[in-house]
């Protein structure tokens, strides 16, 4: 019997979004936590937003803490993926770097709750988030090797390697001052990057290619 069929019954119908109960407490906690705070937020609390008993709660997460590392989890898992996939698969560094670009704002910009904010708890600098941490680390070193060969190849500034994972995550500052990014805000982020890093090529190419893998890479997730 799977996990998703045990454990108390439900107080009510499901309240929120998800496929399952796992799914609508991360959606209610997404919620609590972005709108309310982490400090302030109760998984009693987090409980009676998705409508069901504290102790149901506890069959899925055994802590906030856990909750938190699920949400945070989401954010880094993905983009890390697509960019082992685009190195394994080989081509112009160029391509690569702006395939990642789009797919990463897009998903900090498209998600419900602005789960980017969350990257400045304070909770976030104890042992319990250290992996989380490392996952963001080595996201970074990858765009870094992306921007660094670009830059080698189209002669742009040497120390502009930490640029495009900063414009990505500038998207998070961006939702949280306007509570939207603009439909076209990915492909700004990553146009302006491979500017600052030297490219002066074809970006409508560029564009058509970089919807053409993150379909496929849809297609396939699904």
């Amino acid at each position: 019997m799977s996990s998703e069929g045990r454990g108390r019954p439900r107080l009510e119908k499901p309240r929120r979004p998800g496929r399952t109960p796992r799914d609508e407490i991360l959606d209610a906690a997404a919620e609590l936590f972005t709108e309310h705070g982490y400090a302030n937020t109760s998984t009693r609390r987090i409980a009676d937003a998705v409508g069901m008993r504290q102790a149901s709660l506890y069959h899925h997460f055994a802590t906030k803490d856990d909750i938190l590392d699920a949400l945070l989890a989401g954010t880094v898992e993905a983009p890390l993926q697509l960019a082992t996939e685009l190195v394994a698969e080989g081509g112009p560094a160029v391509n690569q770097l702006y395939t990642l670009m789009v797919s990463d704002v897009a998903q900090l910009c498209r998600g419900t709750w602005n789960l980017g904010a969350l990257y400045l708890l304070p909770e976030l600098r104890v042992d319990r988030f250290a992996q989380f941490r490392r996952r963001r680390a080595e996201l970074r070193e990858r765009y870094r090797a992306l921007a660094a060969a670009v830059i080698a190849e189209y002669g742009g500034p040497a120390d502009a390697d930490d640029l495009p994972f900063r414009l990505v995550e500038s998207a998070i500052n961006r939702r949280s001052d306007d509570g939207a990014c603009p439909p076209e805000q990915p492909w700004i982020s990553a146009d302006g990057a491979l500017r600052t890093l030297g490219y002066d090529g074809d970006f409508g190419a560029l564009r058509a290619a970089a919807e053409t893998r993150l379909a496929l890479h849809a297609a396939v997730a699904t």
